[in-house]
């Protein structure tokens, strides 16, 4: 079922073919719950039969358990995957030396020797120039030798990414809930320039961390005004539901999935019935063109901050 529903699509201008829907790696590394290896592998393993090709990981996931987890499933299995890390852990430098190393252990937990893509983890911690002159520096030369094939940065916040798509050296960018029912200010500045540039748009949290679900993450009742912003602009997408429990997960999936300038969609789960919910919105098809309209007139240029 999942191979004849899945959806493909270049990635920028890597050589790299990725399915729409892409697994990301944190749930599989505990960050939302205990899980186990033996969970991990089965969803890993349904994944590639379902025809999901691209995994992203990183080693802040569970302190290095999400890229072990995902090591151990693709054993004897690599070559099916574009497999996609990222590099240098909150609070560490982002200096050449420890971008190096960083890889490194990430290689060896993976047990592989190349990554299809290596991306700078949350462009937040450290500034353009630091980014440029140590870890960007660090991948080129990885680049060179072939260890890694592609290079890339992630941020949730989207000025941050701007000047790197501009100067040119990256062949990705990834981004989280910044294309959502909630939120969709990617389209103003960012989506058209990476169209542009041809840089391939990864795009995290489709459900804009949970909000657009019955379940928040439970970190956002960290942010109470964030939480509530959030219960506003879904009271306003009712007409989304169609009178379905859960209902917005649906639609929102699908608007991401469907968005020509993103690439990959993740989806981070350590459900096997979670996922294969997920694949039967990889058919090609958005809103409709009306639902999409009132969608886009709702938040323009608002994020939800």
């Amino acid at each position: 079922m999942g191979r004849r529903l899945m959806e493909y699509t270049a990635l920028g201008k890597t050589n790299f073919h990725v399915s729409r829907l892409g697994l990301g790696g944190a749930p599989l590394g505990g960050d939302y719950g205990d899980v186990t290896d033996e969970q991990a592998i089965r969803v890993i393993d349904a994944a590639l039969d379902f025809g999901i090709n691209f995994i992203d990981t990183a080693p802040l996931y569970g302190g290095g358990e999400s890229e072990r987890r995902v090591g151990l499933a693709l054993k004897g299995k690599r070559n099916r995957v574009i497999l996609a890390t990222k590099a240098v852990v909150r609070g560490v430098p982002y200096t050449y030396e420890n971008t190096l190393r960083s890889v490194e252990e990430s290689l060896k937990r993976l047990q592989t020797d190349y990554l299809d893509l290596i991306q700078l983890h949350e462009l937040e911690s450290v500034s353009y120039e630091e980014a440029m002159e140590g870890t960007i520096e660090a991948f080129l030369k990885l680049k060179r030798e072939g260890t890694v094939r592609a290079i890339g940065v992630n941020a949730g916040q989207l000025n941050r990414l701007l000047p790197f798509v501009r100067e040119g050296t990256i062949d990705t960018i990834q981004t989280f809930g910044r294309y959502t029912l909630l939120d969709y200010t990617a389209r103003d500045e960012l989506l058209p320039l990476t169209r542009y540039a041809n840089v391939g748009v990864i795009h995290g949290s489709p459900l804009c961390m949970g909000l657009l679900t019955e379940q928040p993450a439970p970190f956002l009742y960290k942010y109470p005004d964030k939480l509530a912003e959030g219960e506003r602009r879904k009271q306003q997408l009712e007409f989304l539901r169609k009178g379905k429990s859960n209902g917005l997960v649906e639609p929102a999936m699908r608007f991401s999935l469907a968005c020509p300038d993103i690439a990959v969609t993740l989806t981070g789960t350590t459900s096997v019935e979670e996922l294969t919910r997920n694949v039967t919105y990889c058919d090609g098809k958005g809103l409709s063109a009306e639902d999409e309209s009132r969608v886009l007139a709702l938040f323009p240029g608002q994020p939800l901050q």
